[in-house]
């Protein structure tokens, strides 16, 4: 067995509707398994921009419920049928997953019946999607690869949650959206990798100045997140072999703060994933920058 543990970054962004950085959605493969966490905008046309058929993703794990983060559920579902998918599509998250997720089988059941029942006569059990609510603390395995969540603050989003991804003795973790979360440090204790939310509080302000949002509102999201300084506190702490940043709030310059700020105040290896960024954890964790020409990813330090 092929102990590599591969995560690929399909989407880094946020809400707002970048090409370049689309909604959160990571790829996590070990061996032949495969589960996605989070489902954002986008998720479908990046996992076409690689060499992993979309049918054969079927287990998805939401972090919470904002929309950016499962907005990409009825495509993957829908297009993984399209092209040749024969199980069900299974996805497990916060309270409110099994309704939504109920709700969506509705809503495209004149699809569904169209492509199942009179025009293409798909398989029908690829046109099954269930949703589990789950609670922190839950653990799933899909062949070798064990999923388990824990809780994070995302206040005042309830049940929001981070992933701990374990495979061949590797050991990848995911922030999902939180606040600064001193636990974090813990949970990700020597992690091979440890993907973290962050915010650019100066992008942040500039965007919103720039647009006439309320500061009240700005103020609010930079409280709904974790700026750099305090983010590096997990990273000095916990000291995992890779730490990267993902769902990156914030607006033009947003990169440039994040990596200056964190290379001041952190000394180990960090990157800013671009969207398709590939990271393999094996001997040596090495990183692919699909959209790059180089193949060399341009916001990495060490």
């Amino acid at each position: 067995m092929n102990d590599d543990l591969r995560i690929t970054l399909f989407g880094t962004g946020t809400p707002v509707p970048l090409v370049e950085r689309m909604g959160c959605s990571v790829l996590v493969e070990g061996g032949d398994d495969r589960v996605i966490i989070d489902c954002g905008r986008g998720a479908a046309q990046r996992i076409n921009q690689t060499n992993v058929p979309l049918k054969e993703i079927d287990t998805v794990f939401l972090t919470h419920l904002h929309y950016d983060h499962c907005v990409g559920i009825p495509d993957l579902w829908l297009t993984g049928w399209l092209y040749g998918r024969l199980c069900p599509v299974s996805v497990f998250g916060p309270s409110g997953t099994s309704d939504m997720v109920s709700n969506l089988a509705r809503a495209f059941q004149v699809d569904v019946h169209v492509r199942r029942d009179l025009d293409e006569k798909f398989d029908p059990q690829g046109a099954i999607i269930t949703g589990t609510d789950t609670q922190p603390g839950f653990v799933y395995q899909k062949g070798n690869i064990t999923v388990e969540s824990f809780a994070v603050d995302h206040h005042p989003v309830p049940g929001a949650v981070g992933y701990v991804v374990s495979y061949g003795g590797r050991k990848a973790v995911f922030s999902g959206d939180t606040r600064y979360m001193p636990s974090m440090a813990a949970i990700a204790k020597n992690a091979d990798l440890l993907v973290h939310e962050i915010a650019a509080p100066g992008a942040i302000w500039k965007r919103s100045e720039s647009i006439g949002r309320d500061p009240i509102h700005t103020r609010a999201i930079i409280d709904h997140h974790a700026t750099p300084e305090q983010v590096t506190d997990i990273f000095s702490e916990a000291r995992p072999r890779l730490a990267a940043f993902y769902h990156i709030v914030g607006g033009p310059g947003a990169e440039e703060e994040v990596f200056a700020a964190t290379k001041k105040f952190y000394d180990g290896k960090f990157l800013i994933p671009d969207d398709l960024t590939t990271i393999t954890i094996g001997d040596e964790v090495t990183i692919e920058a699909m959209g790059n020409e180089t193949n060399s990813p341009k916001w990495l330090s060490s």
